[in-house]
C-alpha cells in the first residue's frame, strides 16, 4: 500500500550525530527546545512519520515537519536558535550562565544570631 501525502526527504544520522543529539535530549544543562529538537530529529530517524513522533512528544506535527526539514537542509546548526531581531545583547549568554549557576549554588550567608530564619526576615539587633 503506498503512503499518501508529499513525499518526506529520507533521514539518515550518522554515528557522530546520533551520539550528539542524544546528549542533547539528555543533558541537564541544555535547553528544553533544542532537547525537544534533539528528540524529534531521533524519533524520525527511526522512520516515523511526523504525525506519529508529534503524538510521541506531545507537540504539532508542523513542529516535527519544521525540525525535520532545517536538520536534512542544515544537519545539526539547523537545530540552533536562528539570530533574533533587534539591538544585540550586551552581555553574552556564558555570562548569564555562570550568574544563575554561581546564584543556584551558592549558600547564603546567615549572620551569627539570627540562624534559624532567613537572613532577610531576621528582626533581632
Amino acid at each position: 500500500m503506498s503512503r499518501s501525502g508529499r513525499p518526506k526527504a529520507e533521514l539518515v544520522l550518522s554515528e557522530h550525530e546520533r551520539e550528539q543529539l542524544t546528549r542533547w535530549s539528555r543533558r541537564a544543562k541544555s535547553s528544553q527546545a533544542l532537547a525537544l529538537r534533539s528528540r524529534i530529529v531521533l524519533a524520525c530517524a527511526e522512520g516515523l512519520d511526523n504525525k506519529t513522533v508529534a503524538a510521541r512528544l506531545g507537540c504539532a506535527a508542523a513542529t516535527v515537519g519544521k525540525w525535520r526539514t532545517r536538520f536534512v537542509e542544515h544537519r545539526l546548526d539547523g537545530l540552533s536558535d536562528d539570530p533574533r531581531p533587534g539591538r544585540p545583547a550586551s552581555i553574552s549568554v556564558e555570562q548569564v550562565e555562570d550568574v544563575v549557576v554561581a546564584t543556584l549554588e551558592s549558600t547564603r550567608a546567615r549572620s551569627s544570631s539570627c540562624r534559624s530564619a532567613p537572613a532577610a526576615w531576621c528582626t533581632r539587633r
